[in-house]
C-alpha cells in the first residue's frame, strides 16, 4: 500500500509540475502537441482539443508535456512562430520556470489546507491550552547531560515527572523547567513514551548544565509542546505562505550543502532519502492521517521544485542555463555540445539516484 500511495503522490506532483509548463506555453502562444499522464508507450488518447492530445500512458511514474519545436532540429512546417525556440529567451525561461513555480504554489495550497484541517505542530502556550492532544516532546538532548546519561532521546514524549509527593503532568515546557529546577540535586522519575512504548527513567538535575542559567538545576533537555489546533480558513493561507517560505529556504540550504558535498566527495548519504526511503515515509505519513500525508507531500513538492532549479543538464535548471548562455552569446548552443552535456547530466543524475537508492536499501537491511 505504501508503494501505491507513493506512486500516486509522485504522479500528482509531476503532473502539477508539467501543468505549469503547459499553462505557460499556452499563454505564450506556443503549440502544445501532447499532455501525457504517465510515460510512453501510450495506453489511450483521453481527448484531443485543438492542437493538443491528452493521453494516458503505460508507465505510471509521472507525466510530460510535449511543446512544439523544443529544439532547432525539429521540422516546423510553416509554424515556426508557434515553436518553443522561436520565442524570445525571456519567454522560454518563463515556460521553464513555470513548472517550478507550480510545485511551490501547490505546496502552499497543501500546507494551507493542512493547517485548516489541523495537524500536530509546535504550539505556543496560548495555543497549547486549546489543544486537547497537547504533548510535551523532547526536542534535543545536550551531550554529557544528566538527560543523556539517563537515556532520554530526541522525540520522546514526556508524559509526566515525579519526585516524592511532587508530580508534573502538564504539557507546558516552562512549567516543566520550573518543576525540575525546584527539585534540586535529587533524582526525578520521568514517565515517557518512545515509539508507542511506555517507559520510566530516572535522572538527577545538576547545576551548570544550562549555559544560559548555570545556577539553575537542569536535566539538559530542550522540550516543546506539540498538538493539533486547526487554523481558521482566513488565516490558513497566510500561515501556509509563511511555512512554505521557511521550508523552501531550509530545503535550498540543505540541497546546496548536499550537492556541494557531492562534488567534494564528502556527502553523508545517511542524511538523504531516495525513492525507497521516501516511499516508506509516505506510507508512514498516510498511516498517521490525511493531514500528515498532505504536509509530507507539500515538502516533497518543494524539494522537487528546487531540485529542478539546479543548473544540471536534463533538469529545468540546466535548460535555463542553456537559455541564459544563448541569450548572452546571441546564438544557439551547438547541437552536439548540448546533446553531450545533457547526456552527461542525465548519467550523473542516474548514478546519484542509484547510489542514494542503494543507501536506502542498506539502511533498511541494517535495521
Amino acid at each position: 500500500m505504501a508503494v501505491l500511495i507513493f506512486i500516486v503522490v509522485l504522479v500528482v506532483l509531476i503532473v502539477v509540475h508539467e501543468l505549469g509548463h503547459f499553462f505557460a506555453a499556452k499563454a505564450a502562444g506556443m503549440k502544445v502537441e501532447e499532455f501525457g499522464i504517465g510515460y510512453p508507450p501510450r495506453a489511450m488518447t483521453i481527448a484531443k482539443k485543438g492542437d493538443t492530445e491528452y493521453t494516458l500512458n503505460w508507465l505510471p511514474f509521472g507525466g510530460f508535456v510535449k511543446i512544439f519545436g523544443e529544439d532547432e532540429s525539429e521540422e516546423t512546417h510553416g509554424e515556426k512562430s508557434r515553436s518553443f525556440v522561436s520565442k524570445p529567451r525571456i519567454v522560454q525561461a518563463g515556460v521553464l520556470v513555470a513548472g517550478i513555480a507550480m510545485n511551490l504554489l501547490f505546496a502552499w495550497v497543501l500546507l494551507s489546507l493542512t493547517l485548516a484541517l489541523g495537524v500536530p505542530r509546535a504550539l505556543s502556550p496560548e495555543e497549547a491550552a486549546l489543544a486537547p492532544d497537547a504533548q510535551l516532546i523532547i526536542a534535543n538532548v545536550l551531550p554529557g547531560s544528566p538527560a543523556e546519561e539517563a537515556g532520554l532521546m530526541r522525540g520522546d514524549v514526556l508524559v509526566g515527572a515525579t519526585h516524592g509527593t511532587d508530580s508534573f503532568t502538564d504539557a507546558d515546557s516552562a512549567a516543566f523547567t520550573t518543576f525540575i529546577a525546584a527539585q534540586g540535586e535529587e533524582p526525578v522519575t520521568l514517565s515517557i513514551e518512545r515509539n508507542g512504548e511506555a517507559m520510566e527513567l530516572s535522572a538527577t538535575p545538576k547545576q551548570g548544565v544550562a549555559p544560559s542559567d548555570p545556577e539553575r538545576y537542569a536535566l539538559g533537555v530542550g522540550v516543546g509542546t506539540v498538538g493539533t489546533v486547526p487554523v481558521s480558513v482566513m488565516e490558513a493561507p497566510i500561515e501556509g505562505a509563511k511555512i512554505t517560505w521557511e521550508v523552501t529556504k531550509q530545503t535550498a540550504v540543505g540541497l546546496l550543502g548536499f550537492f556541494g558535498s557531492v562534488f567534494t566527495l564528502t556527502a553523508d548519504l545517511s542524511q538523504v532519502s531516495g525513492p525507497v526511503g521516501i516511499a516508506g515515509a509516505v506510507g508512514s505519513a498516510s498511516e498517521t492521517g490525511f493531514a500528515s500525508l498532505l504536509s509530507l507531500t507539500a515538502i516533497i513538492s518543494v524539494n522537487l521544485a528546487l531540485i529542478n532549479l539546479l543548473p544540471i543538464p536534463a533538469l529545468d535548471g540546466g535548460r535555463l542555463l542553456f537559455v541564459a548562455i544563448e541569450a548572452i552569446i546571441r546564438r544557439p548552443i551547438p547541437k552536439g555540445v548540448a546533446a553531450a552535456v545533457n547526456t552527461a547530466g542525465f548519467l550523473f543524475l542516474i548514478l546519484l539516484m542509484f547510489v542514494i537508492t542503494a543507501s536506502d536499501i542498506f539502511k533498511i537491511v541494517g535495521t
